[in-house]
């Protein structure tokens, strides 16, 4: 996702953002980076957001980074909602796809990053890109994997 940003800085420039789910803040802080008119963060882990402060400053950006689960809204005011790996379970993806889809109903684009989780509806979206990702072999079945950029779909 942050490659995906980085390289379509029009995805982001000038929109507000929310990088939902968002680890270590690797996805806001490219926003920020290109030109996002805000960009907020949302994880349901207390360090993750540590981390994304920590990220946000290394690279002298602002992200407003909050532990809050926001999957019963529909992520308003954001013009912008990244998600990286967020179908990697049933009840996730039963929770993260009708958020996704009242944001996109609303009017707000939605892009998700997936290294190919089985949860992912990908009838419901389309490709934009793909990139080969090196990973920790002990975690993956192989060294590289191949991450897809996906636009929910009617965007």
């Amino acid at each position: 996702m942050a490659r995906y940003v980085l390289d379509h800085p029009e995805l982001v420039a000038g929109r507000s953002v929310l990088d939902l789910a968002a680890g270590s803040g690797l996805v806001g802080v490219a926003a920020a980076l290109r030109g996002a008119r805000s960009v907020r963060a949302a994880e349901i882990d207390a360090y993750a957001v540590a981390a994304i402060e920590v990220n946000a400053a290394a690279n002298g950006v602002e992200v407003a980074a909050a532990v809050e689960d926001l999957l019963d809204g529909d992520g308003a005011p954001a013009e912008v909602v990244l998600a990286g790996d967020v179908f990697y379970e049933r009840t996730m993806a039963a929770r993260f796809l009708p958020f996704l889809q009242r944001a996109r109903a609303r009017g707000a684009v939605v892009v998700v990053g997936d290294p190919g989780r089985a949860y992912l509806p990908r009838e419901r979206f389309t490709a934009l890109a793909a990139y080969e990702v090196p990973v920790v072999a002990d975690l993956e079945d192989a060294a590289l994997k191949t991450t897809t950029v996906w636009g929910l779909a009617g965007q």
